[in-house]
């Protein structure tokens, strides 16, 4: 299994005022602006690191999970949450042949915590032996700063600011979050069961 991410955190939805703010920083200068690329250096890591954690995409972007066999052929969980929309799956034959399978065979089953791909009929479009079915998708709790839940936003502000105060700290941690952040992110988690995520 592969899971590609095709598109970007977008700059726009980064919320570099709010995280200039949460830090405390002077504002009304003219060099305002002089931090901002090592801010959002910071808030794009703050936010991988918590989407790594949780396997919730924060900012909607758009996936492609390329996958060798299903789990089963009624039913597949996807590998991160929440998914707002499928836009395709290519059936890869083992030639390395693509043919893009019918829309009207599967359909998403939303979840926050394990959104699933269901068949329209009896099974999944069928994977070829030592072939690939390639599924693309969107994900994310919405494309702007604000279509986060509030919990979540305050973990990434939190975890940005833990990076950017110890910056300069090349010492060999032991990779614990802070606190907050943890504490905020748990209920976010999902739980995995034999090495999957529970179904």
């Amino acid at each position: 299994m592969m899971l590609i991410e095709e598109t970007a955190v977008p700059l726009a939805a980064l919320p570099v005022t709010e995280f200039k703010a949460h830090l405390r920083l002077g504002t009304g200068f003219s060099d305002d602006d002089v931090q901002d690329p090592v801010l959002e250096s910071f808030l794009r890591a703050a936010i991988a690191s918590i989407e790594a954690r949780t396997g919730k995409i924060l900012i909607e972007r758009v996936f492609s999970w390329e996958i060798a066999a299903w789990r089963t052929a009624y039913a597949q969980p996807l590998p991160v949450a929440p998914i707002s929309s499928l836009v395709n799956i290519v059936i890869r034959d083992m030639a390395g042949a693509e043919t893009l399978a019918d829309p009207g065979l599967y359909r998403l089953e939303p979840d926050l915590h394990c959104p699933r791909l269901k068949p329209m009929g009896a099974v999944l479009p069928g994977i070829p032996s030592a072939g690939a079915a390639i599924v693309r998708f969107e994900a994310g709790f919405g494309r702007a700063w604000g279509d986060l839940p509030a919990d979540l936003g305050q973990a990434v502000l939190l975890l940005a600011a833990h990076f950017y105060e110890y910056r300069n700290d090349t010492a060999q941690g032991q990779g614990c979050l802070p606190f907050g952040v943890t504490s905020l992110t748990e209920r976010y988690r999902s739980i995995r069961l034999l090495g999957g995520r529970a179904s």
